[in-house]
C-alpha cells in the first residue's frame, strides 16, 4: 500500500487540506491519516470511499493509481430532428380527446338546435 500513501498525500496536498482537514472530514484522528500517509496502516474501505469522494477520484485511482478514462459523450436533440409518429403523438396529447370532444359536442348540439 506504499503506492496508496503516497497518492493519498499527493491529493491532499492539491486539495490544499492539511492531515487535520482531512480528519475533521473523515471523523478520524489526525494521527490515522498521518499513519496512511507514512504506510503504516490502511483506512477500512468505508474510508477509502469516503477519501475518493472528497477527491472527487475513483477507488482505482486512489489507490492503484490509475488514471480513469472519461469519455463523455454529448447528444443534443433538435426539434427539428425529431419526427413525431401517430402513437407518439397519441401517447403525449391524449388528454385533449376530452376537452375537444366535448367542445364538439356542445358544438353540434347548438347546430342541430339551430336547424330544428
Amino acid at each position: 500500500m506504499i503506492l496508496f500513501s503516497e497518492q493519498l498525500k499527493k491529493y491532499r496536498n492539491r486539495k490544499n487540506l492539511s492531515q487535520e482537514d482531512l480528519a475533521q472530514k473523515l471523523f478520524i484522528s489526525r494521527q490515522a491519516i498521518s499513519k496512511w500517509e507514512n504506510g503504516e496502516a490502511t483506512p477500512d474501505m468505508d474510508n477509502l470511499v469516503k477519501i475518493a469522494e472528497i477527491f472527487e477520484l475513483s477507488l482505482d485511482e486512489l489507490v492503484l493509481g490509475k488514471e480513469s478514462e472519461k469519455v463523455v459523450e454529448r447528444v443534443v436533440e433538435t426539434k427539428a430532428e425529431k419526427h413525431m409518429n401517430g402513437w407518439e403523438f397519441l401517447a403525449g396529447y391524449w388528454w385533449l380527446i376530452f376537452p375537444l370532444g366535448g367542445m364538439l359536442s356542445w358544438f353540434l348540439r347548438s347546430l342541430i338546435e339551430i336547424l330544428h
